[in-house]
């Protein structure tokens, strides 16, 4: 099974597994559509800074196609990458977004972990699926005009992996991501 790709090509349903790669570039080149777009983006902004932990995103919905993102920690900095194809309507026929964000780790104010545990047939527990949050001071973008009727609330990011997307390594390093994250939360940088 495959589906529509940037450029024309096919992408198959199911992606390679980037879980295996301990470091960025092997993982977003296994993984990614896009993998020279985001290196290029996000190697300007590290600037020899390590990469400490990351996590990555991808998936085909059926009105924009490939959606991909790459969140790194370094200890004092989330750098968020995120592609999109454009809609058919919005642009020439294989346009993306290429988007850069950089949140201060001091700005995590709360993370949370949910896994969601299930027993095997021989007793076993074993981890389906894990949601990760993290909660930022800053406060999400309201819906314009509806100030009156919706209560500020604070910007979030939020991750997650199940066994049917990304498997169990995905969901490993994903909780391993959100464990990296907590231990450098509210700890003074340098």
């Amino acid at each position: 099974m495959s589906r529509p790709a940037f450029g024309g090509g096919d992408l198959p349903a199911v992606f390679p597994d980037w879980s295996p790669y301990q470091d960025l570039e092997s993982a977003a080149r296994a993984y990614l559509r896009d993998p020279d777009v985001a290196m290029e983006a996000l190697t300007g902004v590290l600037k020899g800074a390590s990469v400490l932990g990351f996590t990555l995103e991808r998936f085909v919905n059926e009105v924009n196609g490939v959606w991909q993102e790459v969140a790194i920690c370094d200890g004092s900095r989330l750098i968020l990458w995120h592609g999109e194809d454009v809609p058919p309507d919005d642009g020439p026929a294989g346009s993306m977004t290429s988007s850069l964000r950089v949140v201060p780790v001091s700005t995590v104010s709360e993370v949370g972990c949910r896994r969601r545990l299930s027993r095997t047939p021989t007793g076993q527990i074993r981890v389906d699926s894990i949601d990760v949050y993290l909660l930022l001071s800053s406060l999400d973008e309201g819906v314009p005009g509806d100030e009156a009727h919706v209560p500020p609330r604070h910007d979030a990011l939020r991750f997650g992996k199940t066994l049917d997307d990304g498997g169990a390594g995905q969901i490993a390093r994903l909780e391993e991501f959100a464990r990296l994250v907590a231990s450098v939360v509210g700890r003074p940088t340098l």
